[in-house]
């Protein structure tokens, strides 16, 4: 990456949030040599982009939760953040603890119902173990019901079918179009042709949805603050909420910090041609790259077979589990 760059003792970058842009960020600020700290509630970084395969295939999870304090160290503050005093530049923490900030990274991401999202404020090995339990669950459930048709529903009624074809799976979505309103049209017909060859039972019907996130500026600038800045699920960014796009959220925000340190012009962050690839299984998928159309054999080998595991171990410069 970057040489490093020479700050004096008033330079302190918080980082809210250990997801997919929190640790690109915090990965970046490191080798920068620009001092951080990440803040997290849990003890290790959730890859979520295969949560849904650890719910349906034993030993998997193991694989999706990583330690944040190997990869960094004192840099890195288990807590919850419970308040921002923005006079005083502190971020406060549930033990009454206050942490100075020169610059501020907002990286909560959303929530969410597990097994996509996990949110408790629980250890590593827990949470593994819930996700085993989950496995277990599945195991035994002739019928299984999923309510909401987006990306991670899609998948997860592809993945439970995968692993049990012979289970009963219903998928229930509020629309009428299965995945994200910004794909393909023939990205989304492909979807729905694959569940019904995978045999889930599709209950569609129309229902708008709203959305609430954190506004931002070009350059991923909280309105109102210059040195407040917001990236992946929480920044209202008109795109598709994903891990991709929170790390390139996280190298403009990094940018911008060394850019103003530095004085220099900051960056902006344009939504470019949208690269969205859907796992329809450890076999399928179907997806498209920069706006153009790419199938089965390519989702498959990038990303189906291992959901990207490997490259979040290989980013927080840790060995991957077998």
């Amino acid at each position: 990456m970057g040489s490093k760059l020479s700050v004096d003792d008033s330079v302190r970058v918080v980082i809210v949030g250990g997801g997919f842009g929190g640790i690109a960020a915090a990965r970046q600020l490191k080798s920068w040599g620009i001092p951080f700290v990440l803040v997290d509630m849990r003890d290790a970084f959730h890859h979520n982009v295969g949560a849904l395969r650890a719910s349906v295939e034993s030993g998997f999870a193991k694989k999706t939760f990583i330690s944040y304090s190997v990869t960094f160290e004192e840099s890195f503050r288990q807590a919850k953040v419970v308040g921002i005093d923005l006079l005083r530049q502190k971020v406060l923490l549930n033990d009454n603890e206050e942490l100075f900030y020169s610059h501020l990274i907002l990286a909560t991401g959303s929530d969410g119902p597990f097994p996509g999202k996990f949110n408790q404020i629980i250890d590593m090995e827990t949470a593994i173990q819930t996700y085993e339990d989950m496995v277990k669950e599945l195991q035994k459930s002739p019928r299984i019901v999923i309510v909401g048709g987006g990306a991670a529903g899609v998948e997860m009624a592809a993945e439970i079918k995968t692993e049990y074809p012979a289970k009963e799976v219903t998928l229930i979505h509020s629309k009428i179009a299965l995945a994200d309103v910004e794909l393909l049209p023939s990205v989304r017909q492909v979807v729905k042709e694959i569940l019904l060859r995978k045999e889930v039972n599709l209950l569609l019907r129309d229902k708008l949805a709203g959305n609430g996130a954190l506004k931002v500026n070009q350059y991923l600038q909280v309105e109102g603050y210059d040195n407040i800045y917001a990236i992946g699920d929480c920044a209202d960014v008109k795109e598709p909420k994903m891990a991709y796009h929170a790390g390139l959220h996280a190298n403009i925000v990094v940018t911008n910090i060394i850019n103003s340190l530095t004085q220099k012009p900051l960056k902006t962050y344009q939504p470019g041609s949208l690269t969205f690839l859907l796992s329809m299984g450890r076999n399928d998928g179907v997806g498209q790259i920069n706006g153009c159309y790419v199938g089965r054999l390519l989702v498959t080998i990038a990303k189906s077979r291992d959901l990207f595991v490997s490259k979040s171990w290989e980013t927080m410069g840790q060995t991957m589990p077998c």
